[in-house]
């Protein structure tokens, strides 16, 4: 199905400095052929136009052909920033509230209670919309701690791909909560939950109502909860062992259809279907003539909700607090990557990441898989696209 392309423009016609990119370049490339990562695909757009789309290394370490432009990748947790636009879209029309309690949408999580030393105690408020849109819920990842809160989700087997999203949210309402709703952030099957209630509330499985509602109509068509065996050719692959450690890598078998869609890092897509949902939101809403959301409905997604609430260092960095789905900047300094206050972004396990800077009308996404090396990559990313900008 045929889209409208986003505009290009030469480096130096946007404020950027080519021979500067050319540094970014070499340094994915040589970082791809050394086998660091296999392979990478990252765009740059300011003022409305993409002024960087390159491709490195190879798509797949066990194929010979090269990385491709629109190859597919596991994008994981940026599955979260889709779900969260589904959901304020259906808060837009009136279908929910954020001070909602979610048990309003699914009682599984009535009555919720708290782990304390001394036992389970209920929990001082309701888990609400909000809380799982900024992840202040009460819910954790198995993987986040090694608590009794970890371990119960652990034996639950939270995280199981044969089960639908309803199973999931039964199964999490049942649990104890890690902490009081709405007193600290801690990164969590938040997400997860809200792509249930977006079942609920729209009468619509998670995917068709994703594909319907943002996917087909920003031109994502490459996006989804799985890759059609048709465009397997183009799904993009990590090495079997990490390089740095020899540990085993597992990526997620995107190659079927999936009964559990997980909201919170269930999809797949390309380079430049993500790249035309970000050029939607830094359009505060649009693309091309199509509006999914409004201009004050992004200003409060990309508004920090956290305040002083304690949170992790090593999810959120000094410097930054986090909105309804998107980490955001809120001091100049204090983190050591550049940026702007007002930026926001996030990323997948596999090494995927974006951000979005209003104030230099700026978005960068860059596509790898490489569940290690993540971190060091999304700092080289940032520091080299905004090293790049020279206006």
């Amino acid at each position: 199905m045929p889209t409208t392309p986003l505009p290009t423009a030469a480096p130096e016609q946007v404020g950027l400095s080519s021979a500067r990119l050319d540094r970014l370049s070499e340094a994915l490339r040589s970082r791809s052929a050394s086998g660091h990562i296999p392979g990478a695909v990252a765009l740059i757009c300011r003022n409305n136009r993409v002024a960087y789309y390159e491709s490195f290394g190879k798509r797949d370490p066990l194929a010979p052909d090269p990385m491709r432009k629109d190859a597919i990748f596991r994008i994981y947790s940026m599955t979260k920033a889709i779900v969260s636009v589904a959901t304020m879209m259906l808060w837009e029309e009136g279908l929910l509230l954020l001070a909602d309690p979610v048990a309003k949408y699914l009682p599984e999580f009535a009555g919720g209670k708290v782990l304390t030393e001394t036992g389970p105690a209920p929990a001082n408020s309701p888990m609400t919309v909000q809380d799982l849109l900024r992840h202040t819920s009460g819910l954790t990842y198995e993987f986040r701690g090694t608590g009794p809160v970890h371990r119960a989700y652990a034996d639950a087997k939270v995280f199981r791909r044969n089960q639908t999203n309803a199973d999931q949210s039964a199964t999490l309402g049942a649990l104890p909560l890690e902490f009081h709703p709405g007193t600290q952030f801690q990164y969590s099957r938040s997400t997860d939950v809200l792509g249930r209630l977006i079942e609920v509330i729209s009468g619509e499985t998670l995917g068709v109502h994703l594909k319907r509602r943002i996917l087909d109509p920003l031109g994502m068509f490459d996006s989804g909860f799985h890759v059609p065996a048709p465009d397997l050719p183009r799904l993009a692959g990590g090495h079997a062992k990490d390089p740095d450690t020899g540990a085993d890598v597992v990526l997620l078998d995107v190659s079927k259809p999936v009964t559990f869609e997980s909201g919170g890092g269930g999809m797949v897509s390309t380079t430049m279907d993500y790249a035309r949902f970000l050029q939607m939101l830094l359009n505060n809403g649009t693309l091309n003539g199509i509006r999914l959301l409004g201009r004050k409905t992004i200003e409060l997604m990309t508004s920090d909700h956290l305040g002083d609430m304690p949170r992790p260092a090593d999810m959120i960095a000094p410097g930054f607090g986090f909105g309804l789905g998107f980490a955001v900047r809120t001091a100049p300094g204090m983190a050591t990557t550049p940026g702007s206050v007002g930026q926001y972004y996030w990323g997948g396990a596999a090494g995927t990441t974006f951000w979005v800077d209003p104030a230099e009308r700026l978005f960068a996404v860059m596509m790898i898989q490489a569940t290690g090396q993540r971190e060091y990559y999304r700092m080289l990313f940032r520091d080299m696209v905004y090293a790049a900008i020279a206006d």
